[in-house]
């Protein structure tokens, strides 16, 4: 009896050990996935598709890696918000283009669309410092365009493109107006723990409890609950309640964290919203709730102000400005005293 169960022992002992040795070396796998079963890696279509005028931009990041990315003017006399957009962890940015057809109409914006590095027409290969790189490489790449408001670039970022958002607006704070998080994970550490429940207790993020033995061995942690405490810009939180791949409860932890230090934070859930389609479910009050965050703080107003001046000072007349001023204010003002009322009564 003592040698079958001193076997047991050494066969599940040999197992744990093949498990953690295919965890270590194939973990970028689990976590970036640019090709989705059955499909080529290659876009499936392009902005044209949809009728999008578009322009291909090609960047290089830190390290020199060659980036692809689709740059979507909303109309060259639209001087709207720019939205920096990062996508999940599965397939590549044209499976994203309904979504941000339907964001450009909605919101009256520019959209700028990164392929990480692996990803689509990008070269290289996915990782945590790698795509914090191509995410800085965009976003230094808006703000030295002439044709946008480059005070109003906001991030939006979904599940990982929430936790590329994150880490970005963190690092700057001179050039983000806002961020915009969608059914995001606290961490990877964490989310391993929820897909395999057996290392639960030896892989976890700050929140978890365990020992959290095995956290050494993770390349990309992607902890965004301890980097959304130190982002500075507004956030708006969007979490659809029946998210069947990230636990709500995690959007709940970041908004927590976040408000902690930032009064500038905004949560809002969706009853039916699932992983991938809360945009959907949604509807106009997903929808609404961006463009009230939109106009509360990225603003047409502030990214006037030194045209408005530069009027003022050639003519000497401040009717003009404070009549342009009082045109875009005016609308958002009503809004808010209609809110009041609500609440009041």
């Amino acid at each position: 009896m003592a040698g079958w169960l001193k076997a047991l022992a050494y066969g599940a002992g040999g197992v744990a050990v093949a498990g953690l040795a295919a965890l270590v070396a194939l973990q970028e796998r689990l976590v970036y996935v640019p090709v989705l079963p059955g499909l080529a890696r290659a876009y499936p279509i392009t902005p044209a598709r949809l009728r999008l005028a578009y322009e291909d931009v090609w960047l290089r990041a830190a390290d020199g890696v060659r980036l692809h990315s689709w740059f979507i003017p909303h109309s060259p006399t639209c001087r709207g918000p720019t939205i920096l957009f990062f996508q999940e962890n599965a397939g590549n940015i044209a499976h994203r283009l309904e979504f941000v057809r339907l964001m450009m109409q909605r919101l009256q914006c520019n959209v700028l669309m990164l392929s990480y590095r692996g990803y689509g027409e990008s070269d290289g290969y996915p990782s945590q410092k790698g795509i914090t790189y191509d995410a800085q490489a965009a976003l230094d790449h808006l703000a030295q365009r002439k044709d946008i408001d480059t005070s109003r670039i906001v991030i939006f970022g979904r599940s990982l493109g929430g936790a590329v958002g994150a880490v970005l607006a963190k690092n700057n704070p001179d050039k983000v107006a806002a961020l915009i998080l969608e059914n995001t994970f606290t961490s990877i550490l964490d989310m391993a723990g929820i897909m395999l429940p057996f290392l639960r207790w030896f892989i976890g993020g700050s929140s978890s409890k365990g020992p959290k033995l095995l956290n050494c061995v993770v390349r990309s942690p992607w902890s965004t609950l301890d980097i959304v405490g130190e982002v500075k810009q507004p956030i708006l939180f969007l979490s659809g309640l029946q998210d069947e791949l990230v636990p709500p409860s995690h959007m709940k932890m970041l908004y927590d964290k976040a408000v902690e230090h930032n009064r500038n934070c905004r949560f809002v859930d969706f009853p039916s919203g699932m992983h991938m389609d809360t945009w959907m479910s949604g509807g106009d009050r997903y929808w609404r709730a961006i463009q009230l965050f939109l106009d509360q703080y990225a603003p047409e107003v502030q990214s006037r102000d030194g045209s408005f001046k530069s009027e003022i000072a050639e003519d000497g007349n401040l009717l003009p400005y404070l009549f342009q001023t009082f045109v875009r204010v005016y609308p958002v003002l009503i809004f808010f005293a209609f809110d009041i009322v609500l609440v009041y009564f």
